[in-house]
């Protein structure tokens, strides 16, 4: 319950409260900030105000009956399904910080949850997949592949269930029966944005809804970037898949790498107004972003080290693929059309006549060229009516 009130009388990431619990414990420092103790002018100016609207301790014992009743739990770090990786935003530190949001990134007080699956069982194997609400055509595309193909290799799928990227993950995920939690910057009984509601009801069925606000919260701005920090630490990785030149996506990704996790971007089209924060990512961290392309790529910078290697690109096989290089410069010394003698094909490709002939002989057998009275041609290709017989 302290551990409620405490969220509720100051912002979740505060970083003095987190300090506070750390060397008090929770009930201690909530007397404390009730007594008017604390350390921090900032703080105790906000507990003040909290505390004139309600009593704290009462707040908490009603969010714990509300969560009750909606068949919500709250996990705190005592429990065996807390999820420890969140733990690194003790260390996170954001340069150039100016505004609060930026420098109040501590790890959580606790979480509020709806659905079956333990916290820390869900996000042991997860990757984060953000973007941009205002998503294009191509970035949901993506999105959505990138979802059901993390899910269908047992991967949980995290995001935020906002419009755009988000939701298409979410789907993604959902689509491959696999496992996906939304990380709220509300109340559980207050899903935003309320065109997903139908999304959120799935997500819980089946995997996980996540809050640090109690019950009955509003989605208020800040509290979107302070839930960011909690999708950027408690994953493997963060993939950006769309961003603004002002997203909240980008920040996910610079609270990923501050905290040593793997920041991901998938680039877009230079045109689109929806690639810019991404691509700038890319400029920003070109040593710590690294540019995917699709499940392969991510699952290489977040799997096993030697064993979740990406293949690497290739074009379509040729068969001249395979030849050396004095049969392959013999073959294009061949004209399109017509014969050419032995003498002229080899100083033409730079060989030696006897070369040559020993090449040409190769070459017929592999059906690439046919000896003529007049010297060498190229075979002739099969026409697109005897290649369909042969299908």
């Amino acid at each position: 319950m302290a551990r409620v009130a405490l969220t509720w009388l100051a912002e979740p990431g505060t970083r003095v409260v987190h300090q506070l619990v750390e060397r008090l414990g929770p009930a201690a420092t909530l007397d404390l900030l009730l007594d008017g103790g604390s350390p921090d002018s900032r703080l105790q100016t906000a507990v003040a105000a909290r505390s004139a609207a309600g009593d704290a301790r009462a707040v908490a014992a009603e969010a714990l009956e509300r969560a009750d009743r909606l068949g919500a739990r709250l996990v705190t770090p005592d429990d065996e399904e807390w999820p420890a990786r969140v733990a690194g935003l003790s260390a996170l530190r954001l340069p150039d910080v100016a505004r609060r949001v930026d420098g109040e990134t501590a790890p959580p007080l606790c979480f509020w949850v709806r659905g079956a699956w333990p916290l820390g069982e869900a996000l042991d194997r997860s990757v984060a997949v953000v973007g941009a609400r205002a998503a294009t055509g191509y970035g949901q595309h993506v999105a959505t592949e990138l979802g059901y193909r993390l899910a269908e290799r047992d991967w949980t799928v995290v995001s935020g269930g906002a419009f755009g990227i988000d939701a298409a993950a979410h789907r993604g995920a959902l689509t491959a029966d696999g496992l996906t939690v939304a990380v709220l910057a509300c109340g559980l009984d207050r899903p935003y944005p309320m065109g997903n509601a139908a999304l959120f009801d799935r997500i819980a069925d089946t995997g996980l809804l996540v809050s640090e606000w109690p019950p009955g919260a509003e989605p208020l701005r800040p509290r979107f970037l302070i839930r960011n920090r909690v999708i950027a630490a408690g994953t493997l990785g963060t993939v950006v898949v769309e961003a603004s030149a002002r997203s909240g996506a980008t920040q996910t990704a610079r609270r990923a790498i501050h905290t040593g996790r793997v920041a991901m971007v998938v680039p877009g089209p230079v045109t689109s107004a929806m690639s810019v924060g991404a691509h700038e990512l890319l400029r920003e961290y070109p040593d710590k972003a690294r540019l995917v392309t699709g499940v392969a790529h991510v699952l290489e910078e977040v799997g096993r080290i030697g064993a979740d290697l990406a293949p690497l690109a290739r074009g379509p096989q040729r068969a001249t693929d395979a030849l050396d290089d004095d049969t392959r410069s013999l073959l294009e010394a061949l004209p399109r059309r017509g014969a050419m003698g032995v003498d002229r094909l080899a100083a033409r490709a730079g060989v030696d006549v006897r070369t040559a002939l020993r090449k040409l002989s190769l070459l017929e057998e592999l059906s690439m060229v046919v000896r003529r009275d007049d010297g060498y041609a190229l075979a002739p290709r099969p026409s697109v009516k005897r290649r369909e017989a042969r299908t």
